[in-house]
């Protein structure tokens, strides 16, 4: 699997990443390990997680893995902290003392004495902006973490972020920003693109397969065994535009002899400013059906129609004349 440089910066992982999201919950250990195998043997090595995956069984289910299975040595590790799941609902807390608390926590769980990429999971507006960034500073200086980045910032909390970080040498620099995106979701490419491109910023995108939806899987219902079953709802709108970027996903995939997953992932793969996708399989076949996009590289007439049956509406500033 090719290997991409992460940003500006000198961190280099492969081109897909490993998700974790699942482990813990949907995902059981000898899953999870099968998965881990599967994506070590194909040249991966970026393994995405968070301290609230799994209610922190995630982060444990990698750390035994790596201590029986894969090599720590032989991954990137990716981590994030800010967000407390519990069974009443979700806690945003990005103050220091929380994430360096959870810093150390996803360190004993990993079993390992770094982290390769830290995220803030999500954007706090009760605590100030400076003092969630002097957590990553701490974490860096400290030698507990290697890079750091941020998760779900829009194109100013960005600017703000990573601004901030370069004004004075010694701040450790933001590296990624991890947002979700897929031919389904587009959003990012108004501001959130531009700004990571400007500010030398990896784009790592999840929720690549708009949350199987490009799969093609719902074209003629729901699945009993799908996510969308358990919770009874798409998970994403069930709109005309929606469906017509599912059909001609099928198209392209049906003309080139390959899968929708294939197309969909090697779209996004090469789309600018893109390092890595994470792909959050929950089974082994899942992830396989993934893997295989490596191989496909998109002809030019393909990714052209993919681009126009997916754009974006054009908003504010592009339509002021």
């Amino acid at each position: 699997m090719k290997q991409r440089t992460v940003g500006r910066s000198g961190l280099k992982v492969s081109h897909l990443g490993l998700g974790t999201m699942t482990w813990g919950i949907e995902t059981d250990a000898d899953e999870a390990a099968a998965q881990l195998v599967a994506f070590h043997d194909a040249g991966g090595t970026l393994v995405d997680t968070a301290a609230s995956y799994g209610y922190g069984e995630s982060e444990a289910m990698l750390g035994q893995l790596m201590a029986d299975v894969v090599p720590r040595v032989d991954l990137t590790i990716a981590t994030k902290a800010g967000i407390t799941r519990t069974p009443e609902g979700r806690i945003v807390d990005a103050s220091r003392g929380m994430l360096l608390r959870r810093l150390d926590e996803s360190l004993r769980k990993l079993g390992t004495d770094w982290i390769d990429l830290w995220y803030v999971h999500y954007v706090d507006d009760s605590v100030p902006f400076d003092e969630t960034l002097a957590a990553l500073d701490h974490a860096v200086s400290s030698g507990k973490v290697r890079y750091v980045g941020v998760s779900n910032y829009c194109g100013w909390r960005l600017g703000r972020a990573a601004g901030w970080q370069q004004a004075v040498p010694g701040r450790a620099p933001i590296v990624a920003n991890q947002v979700r995106y897929s031919l389904l979701d587009r959003g990012i490419e108004r501001e959130v693109v531009p700004a990571c491109d400007a500010l030398g910023v990896g784009v790592m995108p999840y929720s690549p397969l708009g949350g199987g939806v490009l799969t093609g899987k719902y074209r003629d219902g729901v699945p009993a065994d799908s996510r969308a079953a358990a919770s009874r709802t798409l998970p994403l709108d069930d709109s005309a535009g929606a469906a017509g970027i599912v059909e001609a996903v099928a198209t392209a995939a049906e003309g080139l002899a390959t899968s929708s997953v294939s197309v969909a992932l090697a779209w996004l793969r090469d789309r600018p400013g893109v390092v890595a996708p994470i792909l959050g399989a929950r089974t082994l076949g899942q992830l396989t059906a993934a893997l295989a996009s490596e191989a496909l590289e998109l002809p030019r007439e393909i990714v052209s129609a993919l681009d126009d049956v997916s754009a974006p509406a054009i908003e504010y500033p592009e339509d002021v004349r």
